[in-house]
């Protein structure tokens, strides 16, 4: 995100309930001056855009998902790992320098069309704030003013999620009908089609959320969320002039929308632009090369194999893919497959010399270790030095929010896979299944991830939404959305190893690149080969890493620490210091 400079223009404000609004600092800039000309009403919701609900230039907001094993199970899915005293997000400051905004965006001196502009965009972030509220913690309080400290809505109950998502959803169709500007070339700030972009993901959440979650007696709600989710996104798509990006080809197109210094314009709505200059980068390359940062987080073999091959059917079609070898698994794959994680030719950079780069066990858990993110050049490796401009919305989820909503309301036509999911399989290099949606339920999908749906179209639009948008800071909502928490549970499973001591060349470069073995290291080793400690145990320790049959089979990972997901973990418990500030919050269900 670009740097937003505000001085003190905002000083005197009030952003905490403490601060009363008509004692301003002599140093501060009056009321007249931030709310009588269009200049200060553009610097006051230049400072919403770093508000810290926002998501910005972090690659790693999927770490805790059901396709990630990860270093340490996540307390969150861990019996008696998670309560109210360690609970977060009840925070309510940046409601409270919306809401001053748009109680004050009121000067005649200013022209309507102008003043509604920039309510638009505040307008914008309120819905952000709510909806990310809503995600965490289901029914919160709507507070659609600025609160003095003194006033009783402070220690007011919830409101009921019917109340609050309308009032998001007002929110949300002001800022679309109001928000001026449709092109910003720095793909930095809210524009009339990144609202619709953000409209559509509220809307769909909602509408799915309704569907699948029966206990809140709303089903009969669902379709008009879903039908907004399909009017929101198709604005986009006829209106809004992006398109998928193809340059270079099936290979490489896909990837470059995550590894590009500046946004991809066609493609990128919005997007948190580094800045060598003013010191703005981001830490992919470290998050996901080192072996002692972040949570060496890889894909697990249960969700690569969703897969599909290039001719557009199932890879688990092919009755001998439980025991495949990981450099034959990998080929003839949706190309997005060789631009999600590392394996065949990948190669990186040192030292200005391209070298191959297969799985490194230093870091991996599984052996299909991600690239998305990550530049090349190892010269990134050593600190938040990355470059990228990291998307945060993209024209392809947009087609992914319109094809899910229209097959969940049973209106998904051939026409609508072909310009969604049909195109962005094509962009993928696959050549089936394009033109015509699918008529037949992939039984791995079922049995793996979706026990209860049997409608083909919607299966393989999640397919689709999870490979396209995976690490993109989107899936843990999904299972929320799709009642599907339990996927939490799955296996930690990597790729298949045939024999214990037996070297795998895993790029086919003629050189072995990994062994596992149990007891005694081989001695002498291959040269270059990693050796994985496979034992139960090693010394006094449970080991952690094991092979599925013992001394073959599906690798796994933290087996012996057992994953729990519960129905009360489809929202967090309110943080227990707020609770007893304010009792009327009543604790969420099952966290009490």
């Amino acid at each position: 995100m670009k740097k937003l400079y505000i001085g003190i223009l905002l000083g005197g404000l009030g952003f905490t309930a403490c601060n009363k609004l008509d004692q301003i600092p002599q140093s501060s800039a009056t009321r007249g001056a931030v709310f009588g000309t269009e200049n200060g009403l553009k610097l006051y919701t230049n400072s919403f855009y770093g508000m810290d609900f926002l998501p910005r230039n972090s690659t790693s907001q999927d770490a805790m998902s059901d396709y990630l094993a990860v270093r340490d199970v996540q307390n969150f899915i861990r019996e008696g790992g998670f309560a109210a005293n360690n609970s977060s997000g009840w925070t309510w400051t940046n409601l409270r320098n919306i809401n001053y905004f748009i109680e004050n965006c009121n000067d005649p001196a200013v022209p309507e069309a102008t003043r509604n502009n920039y309510l638009g965009i505040a307008r914008y972030f309120r819905a952000y704030f709510y909806w990310d509220k809503i995600k965490r913690f289901g029914d919160v309080p709507w507070i659609g003013k600025a609160l003095s400290i003194d006033d009783p809505a402070l220690t007011a109950g919830r409101d009921k999620r019917e109340l609050v998502m309308d009032s998001v959803l007002a929110d949300l169709d002001f800022a679309c009908n109001n928000i001026i500007s449709t092109n910003d070339a720095s793909r930095t700030t809210i524009t009339k089609w990144v609202a619709y972009a953000f409209k559509s993901r509220v809307c769909l959440f909602e509408g799915t959320f309704r569907k699948y979650h029966t206990g809140l007696n709303l089903t009969g709600t669902a379709a008009k969320w879903l039908n907004e989710a399909a009017a929101a996104a198709d604005q986009v798509i006829k209106n809004g002039g992006f398109s998928l990006n193809t340059t270079g080809g099936p290979g490489v197109s896909y990837r470059q929308v995550f590894i590009s210094n500046a946004p991809v314009a066609n493609e990128v709505l919005q997007a948190a632009v580094a800045d060598v200059n003013l010191g703005v980068l981001n830490e992919a390359n470290w998050w996901w090369t080192s072996g002692t940062y972040g949570a060496k987080a890889s894909f697990i073999r249960t969700f690569i194999n969703t897969y599909l091959k290039l001719d557009g059917t199932p890879f688990t079609n092919d009755p001998n893919y439980r025991t495949m070898l990981f450099k034959d698994e990998v080929k003839n794959r949706d190309l997005r497959l060789k631009q999600t994680i590392r394996l065949g030719d990948y190669k990186r950079i040192s030292n200005g010399q391209q070298v191959p780069a297969p799985p490194l066990f230093s870091y991996t858990f599984t052996g299909y270790q991600p690239i998305k993110w990550t530049l090349d050049d190892m010269a990134f490796d050593a600190g938040a030095l990355n470059t990228n401009a990291i998307a945060l919305f993209r024209y392809a989820e947009v087609l992914l929010n319109y094809a899910e909503a229209k097959a969940e309301l049973g209106t998904l036509t051939d026409a609508d896979w072909a310009l969604t999911v049909g195109a962005l399989r094509s962009r993928a290099g696959i050549t089936g299944g394009l033109a015509a949606r699918p008529t037949t339920a992939d039984p791995y999908l079922v049995a793996n991830y979706f026990p209860g749906i049997t409608d083909p179209s919607i299966l393989e639009v999640r397919r689709e939404r999870g490979i396209e948008l995976s690490l993109e800071g989107l899936r843990f909502a999904d299972l929320l959305r799709w009642k599907r928490g339990e996927l939490m549970q799955q296996e930690w499973n990597g790729f298949y190893v045939p024999a214990l001591n037996t070297p795998m060349d895993l790029n086919e470069d003629g050189i072995p690149d990994v062994a596992f073995f149990q007891g005694t290291r081989p001695n002498p080793g291959a040269g270059g080969v990693t050796y994985v400690d496979v034992s139960p145990r090693i010394g006094a320790a449970v080991n952690s890493q094991l092979l599925k049959n013992g001394t073959s089979g599906e690798l796994t990972w933290m087996n012996e620490i057992p994953r729990k997901w519960n129905e009360r973990n489809y929202y967090y418990p309110i943080p227990l210091n707020d609770l007893q500030r304010n009792p009327n919050l009543k604790q969420n269900p099952g966290w009490e």
